[in-house]
């Protein structure tokens, strides 16, 4: 079989494509989709490998179940039947373990290998430096984090048939802000006239703002929608999904969250003053 990637660039692209973010903003990765990605054709012997990795996991003093999660879900097998196929919610951690255990001789394996080695090893510092952050500093990062994930999401709303993108992303915005336009918002916050709304917000609404983004780039993707309308109502269900999500667990309502004293283009100025003059003392 002709091995489909042979470049990290693409091997980074592929397996970043692939990755899910869940209602926590943790990432993970589905085993049957890992499968395909490593070009292995057959699950039984890719589910091998997967229990090689899990041994691997547990001899190194891991609780396995932390990144080897069992799921399954009803698959069609043709005329209305139905029938469960296993499938695994992996860590990071837990990829890196299966590329580890995988057959090196293969060109994406070991293209993962590296890249799983890398991302993971990533992960552990940002983790920990992120604890570190003040909240200004965690709003920026997460305020990077919801620009390029906004980036990501307009090409694929783009493909999905959105012309007109102010709509699309007021119908995420309608879901998560129980109705509010952007313009709602930004009233509400008290802002000046186009004064972007996300560089008014705190960490966790920023948060809950990525969740909302990244899932409806998922959305989009895995039910291959086509057109506008259909792409602007997944907006929405999924802004009201993450609401809900938040609801049912006792957190704060996304219009609720309070405003910073200070925008983000505020303090990036104040640094930006700040290490000018630096330069004379």
């Amino acid at each position: 079989m002709k091995e489909l990637i042979v470049k990290i660039e693409d091997t980074t692209e592929a397996f970043e494509s692939i990755k899910h973010i869940d209602e926590y903003s943790v990432e993970y990765w589905n085993a049957r989709e890992l499968q395909k990605v490593l070009n292995y054709t057959e699950w039984r012997k890719f589910e091998g490998i997967i229990n090689r990795a899990k041994d691997a996991c547990f001899n190194s003093n891991v609780n396995v179940e932390d990144h080897f999660v069992d799921v399954a879900k009803m698959v069609s097998i043709g005329s209305g039947a139905k029938r469960k196929q296993r499938d695994y919610k992996l860590s990071r951690y837990a990829c890196y373990l299966i590329t580890q255990n995988g057959d090196s001789r293969k060109t994406v394996i070991a293209l993962a290998q590296t890249y799983f080695a890398i991302q993971t090893r990533r992960q552990e510092i940002s983790e920990k430096d992120y604890n570190k952050l003040s909240e200004d500093e965690k709003r920026l990062y997460q305020r990077n984090l919801t620009r390029k994930g906004n980036y990501s999401l307009n090409k694929t709303a783009k493909n999905a048939g959105v012309k007109n993108f102010d709509k699309f992303h007021n119908a995420g915005y309608k879901g998560l802000y129980n109705g509010e336009t952007a313009d709602d918002i930004a009233k509400r916050k008290g802002l000046r006239y186009r004064e972007d709304i996300l560089d008014n917000m705190g960490s966790d609404e920023l948060i809950a703002n990525l969740f909302r983004i990244s899932q409806t780039e998922q959305k989009l993707k895995r039910e291959n929608i086509k057109t506008e309308n259909a792409a602007n109502k997944t907006h929405y269900e999924v802004g009201k999904e993450v609401r809900n999500t938040i609801k049912r667990l006792g957190g704060e309502m996304p219009e609720n969250m309070p405003t910073p004293k200070k925008s983000l283009k505020e303090l990036e100025k104040e640094s930006k003053y700040i290490e000018s003059n630096e330069k004379f003392i």
